[in-house]
């Protein structure tokens, strides 16, 4: 596939780590990629690797060819409409990883001919192993390919319908935040028990990855696999009794609903 220019607008944790994600995993070279941040210097890491690191939008916007909104939700619409007339539809995608901004809203700002894209990735972009829900607008087979192709190379892409944007932000990217909390929960865990700081995090973190690719590769239910090592009267039926009298699950499902009633309310 052709390579293209590609500009992230919003050089912050998460644009920065799609700009990493995209050189780790070579879908683009550095002298194609342009990324843009107030502060500069935040990004003399990128610009250290090639990459063209600069403040205006304007600029950048007219030098790419896939246009990645990476802005914060607060003031995407203020610096989207001084842009308006710096996309083309016939030269420019427009691919929005903003939390809470809906294609309606977007094509009103960018011209409702622009191909344009809402996509919902994690931090874990950076290693190339996000999640990331797609959904798009005004795109051909070619471009749907295209963008899916390219954040398949940052981990796994899963086509949704708009309406469950909101909900794959809080499952996907807020999710990373409830797995690592459950990671430092089982540390501690670890400590109580005997191991030291580092160790205890170490065995959590691998457990927790071993955990998840016996159901990607595998292709199987979390509780087949819960079945296999909890044996009558032994300790780790035990454990994860006590731990749902507790509310362990109860309290999993609760935050997930709440972290979504903060989004759509």
């Amino acid at each position: 596939m052709t390579s293209k220019k590609i500009t992230i607008l919003g050089g912050g944790n998460l644009g920065a780590a799609v700009a990493e994600g995209l050189l780790k995993s070579g879908f683009t070279k550095p002298n194609d990629l342009i990324v843009t941040r107030r502060n500069l210097d935040r990004l003399i890491y990128l610009k250290d690797k090639g990459v063209a690191t600069i403040s205006d939008n304007e600029v950048a916007i007219k030098a790419g060819e896939i246009i990645i909104v990476a802005l914060k939700p607060y003031n995407v619409k203020e610096v989207l409409e001084g842009l308006k007339s710096s996309f083309d539809p016939a030269r420019h995608i427009v691919i929005s990883v903003v939390t809470g901004v809906s294609m309606m809203d977007l094509s009103a700002i960018v011209g409702s001919k622009i191909p344009l894209f809402r996509a919902m990735p994690n931090t874990a972009i950076a290693i190339q192993e996000s999640v990331t829900c797609m959904c798009s607008q005004h795109s051909s087979n070619e471009q749907v390919n295209y963008v899916t192709e390219l954040f398949n190379q940052l981990g796994i892409t899963i086509p949704i319908d708009e309406k469950l944007m909101d909900a794959a932000t809080v499952f996907g990217a807020c999710g990373i935040a409830y797995a690592l909390r459950f990671i430092r929960a089982a540390t501690q865990g670890g400590i109580e028990i005997g191991f030291d700081a580092k160790t205890a995090n170490l065995i959590a973190a691998q457990t927790v990855k071993g955990a998840a690719e016996l159901l990607l590769k595998g292709n199987r239910h979390p509780e087949e696999e819960i079945d296999k090592v909890t044996t009558p009267k032994g300790c780790t039926i035990v454990g994860l009794n006590e731990m749902e009298h507790r509310g362990f699950s109860s309290s999993l499902i609760r935050g997930i609903g709440a972290s979504y009633n903060k989004i759509v309310s």
